[in-house]
C-alpha cells in the first residue's frame, strides 16, 4: 500500500492555516453587503448561509487537507466526514458534494479511486449524493470536498450565541492529533474521525442550543476562544470534565505534540486562562482535531434533559464547563 503520509508535510486538520494569520487576512475584507447572506464574514462562522425564502437557506462549507492516515479508503471518509460536520456544526443537512482533490501523477490510481470510494461512502451515510468535482495534479495529496446543505432560517446554530447561564458540552473525545503523531493504536481515533455529528445534531436540534460549532484544527481553546469573542461572553471549562481518547493523555505526557499546537496556542493563548493547568491536560485543549465533534452551549436547565436524550439514543456527550458574564476562556484545573 501506497504511504500516503510519507508524501506530506502535515495532514489533517493540524495542516491548517493559522488562524492568527487568517484573522489578520480577513480583516481587510469588506462584508458583503446582501440582504439575505445570513452568515458569511461578519462574523465568519462554520459555513456560509444563504436565505432563499422564509422556510429554506443554503449552508455552503468547503474543506480538504493532506492525508493523515495511509489507508486511503479511510483518509477519503475522514475527509468527507471533515467537510460535512460544518454543514451539521450550523443546525443544517447535507444535499449535495463536490470532491476537491489533488494527487501525483504517479499514484496508482486504484489508490486514487479508494480516496474517492470512502468518500462516496461517507456522503451517502450523510443523506447527501456526491455528484462530481475537480482534480488536479500536485505533489503533495490533498481531499476534500465542497458540501452545501439546507436549514430553516430560524434554525440556524451561530457560534456567536452563547449566553451566561448556559452549559458547555462536548459531543467527542478530544486527542486526534496527539494520538495520531504518537504512531500507536489509531483504531478509536479512526472510529470517532469517521463519526457523523448528523445523529448528535438531530438530538441536539429540539433543544434550540444557543452557541455550536465543531471542534477541528483550532483546538478546543481555540474554538472556545472564537465562542466566547463572538458571543460577547466569558466560557469556563474544567480540564479534569474534558474527555480524551485512549492514548492521548499518555502522548501529551511523552511530550508528543502536532505542529498545529503552537499555533493554537499563538492564536488563543493570550485569551486563555490556565493557572495550574496540567502540561497533559492543557495540550489536549489545545491538540488540533479532525473532524471533532460539536462544542455547544445551551441553557443550563436543559442540560440534564439533553443527557438523557443523548444517552437514551447512545450517543456520546460531556459537560465540560459553563457561560459568564465577562471576556475569554478560563480552563480550570
Amino acid at each position: 500500500m501506497t504511504a500516503l503520509t510519507g508524501l506530506t508535510v502535515g495532514g489533517g486538520c493540524a495542516a491548517k492555516y493559522s488562524a492568527a494569520r487568517l484573522e489578520e487576512l480577513l480583516r481587510g475584507f469588506v462584508p458583503v453587503d446582501a440582504e439575505n447572506l445570513l452568515v458569511g464574514l461578519n462574523p465568519a462562522d462554520d459555513a456560509a448561509v444563504y436565505k432563499l425564502d422564509d422556510e429554506r437557506a443554503l449552508v455552503f462549507t468547503l474543506d480538504f487537507f493532506p492525508p493523515l492516515v495511509d489507508d486511503p479508503a479511510l483518509f477519503g471518509r475522514i475527509a468527507a466526514t471533515n467537510a460535512l460536520n460544518d454543514v451539521f456544526a450550523m443546525g443544517g443537512v447535507p444535499l449535495l458534494a463536490l470532491s476537491i482533490a489533488a494527487f501525483p501523477e504517479e499514484l496508482p490510481t486504484e489508490v486514487v479511486a479508494a480516496v474517492f470510494a470512502g468518500a462516496d461512502e461517507q456522503v451517502r451515510a450523510a443523506g447527501a449524493l456526491l455528484a462530481g468535482g475537480h482534480t488536479i495534479r500536485d505533489a503533495e495529496p490533498k481531499y476534500g470536498l465542497a458540501v452545501v446543505g439546507t436549514v430553516h432560517p430560524d434554525g440556524i446554530w451561530p457560534k456567536s450565541g452563547g449566553r451566561p447561564g448556559d452549559a458547555v458540552f462536548l459531543t467527542k473525545p478530544l486527542g486526534t492529533g496527539l494520538v495520531l503523531a504518537s504512531k500507536g493504536d489509531t483504531s478509536e481515533a479512526a472510529r470517532w474521525m469517521t463519526t457523523l455529528n448528523a445523529k448528535a445534531a438531530d438530538v441536539l436540534r429540539p433543544f434550540r442550543p444557543n452557541a455550536v460549532t465543531d471542534v477541528t484544527g483550532f483546538g478546543l481553546l481555540g474554538h472556545a476562544h472564537e465562542m466566547a469573542e463572538r458571543s460577547g461572553v466569558r466560557i469556563r471549562l474544567q480540564a479534569a470534565a474534558v474527555p480524551a481518547l485512549p492514548g492521548a493523555l499518555e502522548a501529551a505526557r511523552a511530550g508528543v505534540r502536532t505542529g498545529g499546537d503552537p499555533r493554537n496556542r499563538d492564536f488563543a493563548g493570550p485569551h486563555v486562562e490556565s493557572d495550574g493547568v496540567p502540561d497533559d491536560l492543557l495540550a489536549l485543549a489545545y491538540d488540533a482535531q479532525t473532524a471533532g465533534g460539536l462544542l455547544v452551549t445551551l441553557p443550563a436547565d436543559k442540560a440534564l434533559s439533553l443527557q438523557a436524550e443523548f444517552d437514551r439514543a447512545d450517543l456520546f456527550l460531556a459537560r465540560v464547563g459553563a457561560v459568564e458574564e465577562g471576556a475569554g476562556v478560563v480552563l480550570e484545573a
